[in-house]
C-alpha cells in the first residue's frame, strides 16, 4: 500500500497554538448551531409554552436518532487520523469511501426507525394530549430527514480527521442560515411588519411547530450537498476513485471503535429520555422551563466542543505517529484550556441566568423557573470542560470502552435513580431534578480524570 507521508498537525509549532488552531473553527461552529438553537426556540416560543414543550418533549429522542452517527463518525475519525498519523493517505481515502457508504445505511435505517416510533413516542413520554399531535409530526418529519443528516455529520467527521476543521464550520454556517430563513418562512403566517417607516407585506405558511421541522430538513439537504462536494475535493479523504463495496476488514475496525461510543451514546439519550419523561410529569411549565434551559445552557459549554475536536484530531494523529508522550502533552493543553474557558463562561451564566431565558420566552413563571436551574447547573461547567477533552483524546485514539461504562454508571445511577426518587416518592420540583444531573456531570468527570492519571489508558494502547 502506497503512502504520502504528511506532517502532523502539531509539529512544527507551540502545542497550545496547535490546540486553539484547530479548536476555533468548531467553536465557531458551535456558535452558528447554538445561534440557530437560540432561534429556533424563541421563534417557537413565541407560539406559546405548549409549542416549546412539544419540541422539548422528543428533542432527548432526536439525540438518540442521531447519536448512531455521531458515534459512526467518532470511529471513523479515529481510523483515518490515525492512517493520516501515518502517513498512509491512501488508506485514509479508502476508510472514506467506506464513510459514505456506512453514512447512508445508518442514515436511512435510523431515519426509518423513527418515523415509524413517531406516532406513539410523545404519549409514552407522558406529554399532555395537547401537545402530541404537534410532537409526533415535529419528531417524523426530523427523523425523515436523518438520510441527509447522517452523512453530514460522518463526512464533517472526516474531514476533521484530516485536520480541516474550517470546512465544516463554513457549511455549518449556510446550513444554519437556511434554517432560519425557512423557519421565518414557515412558522408565522403571512404578516405585516413595519420597516424604515414603511409596511411591508411577508408571507408565511402559519404551519407552527411542523415549520420549524421543515425548515431544519431543508437545511439537511443542503447540508449534505455542500459537504459531499468539500470531502471529494480534499485530497486526503476524497472517496472518488475507491471502491464503495463493503471492506469488512475496515469495516471491522470501525466498528470496534464505534460500538462502545453507541452504547454509551444511546445509554446517555435513554437517560435523557427517562429523565425528561420524570420532569414531564412535573406538568406543562417545569417541561418548558426545562427544555429552554438545556437549550440555553449550550451556549456556555460550547467551547469545550472545540478543545475536544481539537483532543480528538490530535491525539488519534500522535498514535498514528506512534508519539504516546505528545499524547500525553495534547491531553494537558487541551484539558487546561478548556476548564479555564468553561469556569469563565459558567460564571457569565451564573450571573445572567434571567437575561438568558428571556431570549427564549417572555413568559415571566417559565423565565423564573429556568434562571433557577441555570444558575444550579452553572458550577459544573468546568467539569464538562474536562469531561469533553478526555472523553475527546479516547476516541480519537479508539479507546471508547471505559467512557461507555463511567456514562452507563453515572446516568442511571447517579442521575435517572435519585431523579425518580425525587419526583415519585419526595414529590420535590425541578431544582432537585437539575442537582441530580450536576452530580451526574461532575461525577463523570472525575471517574475520567481518575483513569487518565492512573495512565490505564496507555496500556490498552499497546
Amino acid at each position: 500500500m502506497s503512502s504520502c507521508k504528511q506532517p502532523s498537525l502539531y509539529q512544527g509549532k507551540n502545542l497550545t497554538a496547535a490546540v486553539l488552531a484547530l479548536a476555533w473553527p468548531t467553536i465557531v461552529e458551535q456558535i452558528f448551531q447554538t445561534i440557530v438553537q437560540y432561534v429556533d426556540s424563541a421563534m417557537v416560543g413565541r407560539i406559546g409554552a405548549d409549542a416549546s414543550a412539544a419540541v422539548g418533549v422528543t428533542s432527548t429522542a432526536m439525540w438518540l436518532m442521531n447519536s448512531f452517527s455521531f458515534a459512526v463518525g467518532v470511529g471513523f475519525l479515529a481510523c483515518i487520523s490515525r492512517a493520516a498519523g501515518a502517513g498512509e493517505i491512501r488508506q485514509a481515502r479508502t476508510i472514506s469511501a467506506q464513510a459514505v457508504l456506512v453514512s447512508l445505511v445508518v442514515g436511512l435505517i435510523t431515519g426509518g426507525a423513527g418515523v415509524l416510533i413517531s406516532g406513539g413516542l410523545p404519549r409514552w413520554m407522558g406529554a399532555a394530549p395537547e401537545i402530541c399531535g404537534p410532537a409526533s409530526v415535529y419528531f417524523a418529519i426530523l427523523c425523515g430527514s436523518l438520510i441527509f443528516r447522517c452523512p453530514v455529520i460522518v463526512f464533517g467527521s472526516v474531514l476533521r480527521a484530516a485536520g480541516d476543521m474550517r470546512t465544516p464550520m463554513y457549511v455549518n454556517a449556510v446550513t444554519n442560515l437556511v434554517n432560519v430563513i425557512f423557519n421565518f418562512l414557515l412558522i408565522y403566517p403571512s404578516r405585516t411588519i413595519s420597516l424604515l417607516g414603511s409596511s411591508l407585506s411577508i408571507w408565511g405558511a402559519g404551519m407552527g411547530v411542523e415549520g420549524a421541522a421543515w425548515g431544519t430538513a431543508i437545511s439537511f439537504v443542503v447540508g449534505i450537498v455542500l459537504m459531499a462536494f468539500a470531502v471529494c475535493r480534499n485530497h486526503m479523504v476524497s472517496p472518488i476513485g475507491f471502491s464503495l463495496k463493503p471492506d469488512f476488514g475496515i469495516l471491522r475496525r470501525v466498528w470496534q471503535i464505534s460500538l462502545p461510543n453507541i452504547l454509551q451514546r444511546m445509554v446517555m439519550c435513554l437517560g435523557q429520555i427517562a429523565f425528561t419523561a420524570l420532569i414531564t410529569s412535573l406538568g406543562t411549565m417545569s417541561l418548558a422551563a426545562h427544555s429552554i434551559a438545556i437549550t440555553a445552557e449550550q451556549a456556555f459549554y460550547m467551547p469545550g466542543s472545540g478543545f475536544q475536536a481539537a483532543a480528538t484530531t490530535l491525539s488519534g494523529q500522535a498514535l498514528g505517529a506512534g508519539d504516546k508522550d505528545k499524547i500525553k502533552q495534547i491531553i494537558a493543553v487541551s484539558s487546561r484550556i478548556s476548564v479555564i474557558t468553561l469556569a469563565c463562561t459558567g460564571f457569565l451564566l451564573f450571573l445572567f441566568p434571567s437575561v438568558v431565558m428571556s431570549i427564549f420566552t417572555p413568559d415571566q413563571e417559565v423565565i423564573r423557573r429556568g434562571a433557577q436551574v441555570l444558575r444550579l447547573v452553572s458550577i459544573s461547567e468546568p467539569f464538562f470542560g474536562l469531561t469533553m477533552v478526555l472523553e475527546g483524546a479516547f476516541n480519537g485514539m479508539g479507546d471508547t470502552k471505559p467512557s461507555f461504562y463511567i456514562s452507563l454508571f453515572t446516568m442511571w445511577c447517579l442521575r435517572i435513580l435519585p431523579t425518580f426518587i425525587c419526583v415519585k416518592v419526595l414529590h420535590l420540583g425541578l431544582i432537585a431534578v437539575w442537582c441530580c444531573m450536576v452530580v451526574d456531570v461532575i461525577s463523570r468527570s472525575l471517574l475520567l480524570l481518575a483513569r487518565y492519571i492512573r495512565g490505564k489508558w496507555l496500556k490498552a494502547l499497546t
